[in-house]
């Protein structure tokens, strides 16, 4: 191993061997070793959003958690497949549409392209799939005909549903008792089933509901058999990681693995399960009522997208959240404070790939963020002491390297510190009047007009804006 200074260097060979990611694995309720089906390629499915409105900060913190875990399997493996579905079938849409008299694919396709702005400005990368679920319907048709023909589903007044008595194994991942599971199985009463816990793989669609020619007649796929048919179209029949939040445990995730391993096999389907935790706002669960219903486009209006990564990331992603407007501000002063280090330095010459990210006791231990996020402070403290430009230009490199793989630190600092909220741009200077009242404070200063220089530098001052001169000339930044 190469080292500049006391600080190790290392190649992507060296990191994939020596540094062992271990996760929380759902199913068996243990941090386990990560140990990929094929270490050459690494596959990941999780679950998406069901697209009838802006996202929410709930939504958003699975994308963020997920995000981070691939762009770190994509640093230990050569290759890694990431699969999130959009899912634009559902009775929420159907309902929504009937409400607004909007049509579906115009509710669909608009959501869908503000879901991707909106997680696009929280330095989310889009996965390598975004499947949608009426794409797929062909394939969804296919898996319920495999369990019925299996004995594993059953055709009744139109409708097709999944015989769980069929599956001794049934409850596995949720851990629930019978009575759990019928109470939480959110799931229609209807008296044609043969067990209150059967759950529905094809319903009858009326003239007014989208639907598709099947065996079994007009109608629509159930939610579960969506993810099943994409996650086998993208990943295969076996894959190593399904994600989602821990309210998808049960009955989603729970009747995807009935239905995959019925119609594919035992060994089939995902063989790690990793959950994030639950959501709450300012104290409460989130309600409009209440006033603490954020969507991500509402929040991008006063706050930059990696301020919102960043509060996020600053709980483990298995315990629960309280995020608050106070808490947002103050990821934002933190954020101020590391982009401050980058500002004084120049850009590095090494390569990030050449720094070792202080990876070993953070994000390889079952992505423990908030350690990761110490870690960045801890580096942004020693660039603050005295020590060789070398040993500076290093740190910069871990600094950004690590950044990187939490999907922060993304901005030039001076466009981070220029930032300003869209609602406060119709009172606040924009920046090309900024401009031109420094360019006109620059050339009072050359004419030796200090009064008029002085008085520039204080009318920014009382609009917010502090100016700072160096041997580049003179930038600026936002309170």
């Amino acid at each position: 191993m190469v080292e500049t200074e006391g600080i190790p260097l290392l190649t992507r060979f060296e990191v994939k061997f020596k540094m062992k990611l271990r996760i929380y694995d759902t199913f068996k309720r243990a941090k386990v070793d990560f140990t990929p089906n094929n270490s050459s390629h690494v596959k990941i499915y999780v679950c998406g959003p069901t697209v009838y409105d802006f996202a929410h900060i709930g939504n958003a913190r699975p994308v963020i958690i997920f995000d981070v875990l691939v762009r770190l399997l994509r640093h230990l493996y050569p290759k890694v497949t990431y699969v999130r579905n959009i899912t634009d079938i559902d009775d929420k849409i159907n309902a929504r549409s009937l409400e607004t008299g909007e049509s579906i694919n115009l509710i669909t396709d608009r959501t869908t392209r503000a879901f991707e702005e909106d997680m696009s400005a929280l330095n989310s990368q889009k996965p390598d799939y975004e499947p949608r679920a009426t794409d797929h319907v062909e394939e969804m048709k296919g898996l319920i005909k495999i369990l019925i023909e299996k004995k594993h589903a059953y055709e009744i007044n139109k409708h097709v549903l999944f015989s769980v008595s069929s599956m001794a194994e049934y409850g596995q991942l949720s851990r629930l008792n019978k009575r759990e599971l019928l109470a939480g199985a959110r799931i229609d009463v209807a008296p044609f089933k043969q067990d209150p816990q059967d759950f529905v793989l094809w319903k009858p669609s009326d003239q007014k509901t989208p639907g598709w020619d099947s065996p079994w007649g007009r109608g629509r796929p159930g939610w579960h058999i969506e993810c099943s048919a994409m996650s086998q179209k993208y990943l295969g029949d076996a894959f190593d990681i399904h994600g989602g939040g821990q309210d998808l445990i049960f009955p989603h995730h729970e009747n995807e693995i009935a239905q995959s391993k019925c119609a594919l096999g035992s060994s089939a389907f995902a063989k790690y399960w990793m959950h994030n935790g639950y959501l709450m706002t300012e104290g409460s669960k989130m309600s409009k009522s209440l006033g603490n219903f954020y969507t991500v486009r509402d929040l991008l209006k006063d706050f930059p997208g990696e301020a919102i990564r960043f509060l996020l990331l600053k709980t483990h992603y298995r315990q629960p959240l309280d995020f608050t407007k106070r808490g947002l501000r103050e990821a934002k002063t933190e954020l101020d404070r590391l982009y401050r280090v980058l500002q004084n330095f120049n850009t590095p010459s090494l390569s990030l790939q050449e720094v070792k990210p202080p990876f070993d006791d953070a994000l390889l231990d079952d992505l423990n963020s908030p350690l990761a996020i110490t870690k960045l402070h801890k580096i942004s403290s020693q660039l603050n002491k005295g020590m060789s430009d070398k040993k500076k230009n290093v740190l910069i490199c871990q600094l950004l390297s690590y950044g990187k793989v939490l999907g922060l630190l993304q901005s030039d600092p001076q466009e981070w510190f220029q930032w300003q909220p869209n609602s406060q741009k119709s009172q606040e200077l924009d920046k090309n009047t900024i401009e031109r009242m420094i360019l006109a404070r620059t050339k009072a200063r050359e004419t030796k007009n200090f009064n008029e220089s002085d008085k520039i530098r204080d009318q920014l001052l009382v609009a917010g804006i502090i100016l700072e001169d160096n041997k580049k000339g003179t930038s600026w930044r936002r309170k």
